[in-house]
């Protein structure tokens, strides 16, 4: 581990000297239609299919002759830890496809592209703000490439059926039509349910949801100052505590059984699962899923529609996944590897990539192409306006999130306790992270 930190220290030592050679201008970033004297080959990783993406790679590498970009699909289940032995080892990428999930966890062995060399609004003019998950105060860990937006499918057969004519703009509409939707046999038990809230454990897409929530209500999650970053759950972060108590009571409503919108519980299947059986009004899941659903049940009769906002909110937000392009510290051919990143994001190649994913691209000139099939208005629509945020570990997070909600389902917590609560574990968690880093 001590020599890997020093080759971690030489190697940003040496990224230091590049980036100033690219701040003077020794090697210009991102010149119209050149590619700055890259030469010689850089391995990408991802865990994209190269099936996939092989056309838009070919073409990419059709189109810059000076240089190549060979493509390396590793397994989604051991990419984490694969990439890490390989860093450690020096056999490691010059590029890799990062998750906005593992944006944080490998903030120390990415080259940092600095302001200097691409500046700040031209990253802001380029891409929509989903992508700014990948900036912090020294500069970009990754170019965007797609946004994958969390939408709100809806059963139209059960809104028909109910004389529903369109799908909730606000989360105020939206609990209006939930007893509408439930329906309950003569055991009082669910049947049709109008919407998977309140629980967690079998509930797609549970943290991403209760973080919309509370991103809707103004509050980041994870916030960063003179380069450590720390939670905003707390008063004490300059955020209000009470909108995300308001934002948890609403959500943990839909699983009291005293409560008008009770709809969910513990018994119930997987709410992807319930929905694809035609027994779930509403379903929150992402764009990347459509496929899925339409697999598990082609006689569907289901449409999106963008996620509820606050009523009267001067913003609109929803939440999203992101993935980019980033540039390995450990590169040994690092002018060529920042050069084919910036001109894969920025060119015909981050077009094809995202097509290839049936995904809204990242920039935010392509977003502006108009779509004409049934789901990529709404998806094109949300990723203008989607967030991210920099989660430090996602298996970790997503169990503070669980318990905070279980302890106000038990009654183990008040509302308030249990968002304070989470925020200690978050801030303890990102505290264990800094210091690793």
């Amino acid at each position: 581990m001590k020599n890997f930190q020093i080759i971690i220290l030489i190697v940003f030592i040496a990224a230091g000297v590049f980036g100033l050679l690219v701040f003077s201008g020794a090697i210009p970033l991102g010149s119209s239609g050149g590619t700055n004297g890259a030469s010689g080959t850089v391995v990408l990783w991802g865990t994209v299919s190269l099936a996939n993406i092989s056309t838009a790679l070919d073409d990419f590498n059709r189109v810059n002759t000076g240089f190549t970009v060979k493509y390396v699909q590793k397994d989604a289940d051991t990419f984490d830890q694969d990439l890490l032995e390989a860093l450690a080892s020096g056999t490691g990428p010059d590029m890799f496809l990062l998750p906005d999930d593992l944006a944080y966890h490998y903030s120390n062995k990415i080259y940092t592209i600095p302001y200097q060399s691409y500046p700040l609004a031209s990253f802001k003019t380029t891409f929509a703000g989903a992508g700014e998950v990948f900036l912090n105060s020294n500069g970009i860990l990754a170019f965007p490439l797609t946004i994958d937006p969390l939408v709100m499918y809806y059963n139209r057969s059960m809104f028909d059926a109910n004389n529903i004519v369109s799908p909730p703009k606000s989360w105020d509409d939206f609990s209006s039509l939930v007893p509408l939707l439930n329906k309950k046999n003569t055991n009082n038990q669910i049947t049709k349910s109008a919407v998977a809230l309140g629980q967690f454990s079998n509930i797609s897409n549970a943290k991403d949801i209760l973080v919309t929530l509370f991103m809707q209500a103004g509050n980041p999650i994870i916030a960063e100052k003179n380069n450590s970053y720390y939670s905003t759950l707390s008063d004490n972060a300059g955020y209000s505590s009470i909108d995300l108590s308001s934002a948890l009571t609403f959500y943990s409503n839909f699983a009291d059984p005293l409560n008008t919108i009770y709809s969910w519980n513990k018994s119930l299947s997987n709410s992807q699962d319930f929905f694809s059986a035609n027994n779930l009004g509403i379903y929150f899941g992402f764009a990347s899923e459509l496929p899925d659903i339409v697999k598990k049940n082609p006689n569907l009769d289901f449409s999106v529609a963008p996620i509820p906002q606050t009523k009267d909110a001067n913003f609109k937000l929803t939440s999203a996944r992101v993935t980019g392009i980033a540039i390995s510290a450990f590169s040994k051919n690092l002018n060529t590897a920042v050069t084919a990143a910036s001109l894969m994001a920025t060119g015909d190649f981050a077009s094809e990539f995202a097509k290839a994913l049936a995904l809204p691209p990242a920039r935010r000139d392509l977003l502006a192409v108009k779509q004409t099939d049934a789901f990529s208005p709404i998806f094109y629509g949300s990723a203008l306006y989607a967030k991210s945020w920099l989660d430090p570990s996602p298996k970790d997070s997503n169990n503070i999130f669980q318990t905070m909600v279980e302890n106000v389902l038990s009654g183990n917590m008040e509302v308030y306790n249990a968002v304070q609560d989470a925020n200690s574990k978050l801030s303890l968690l990102l505290n264990q992270y800094n210091t690793s880093q």
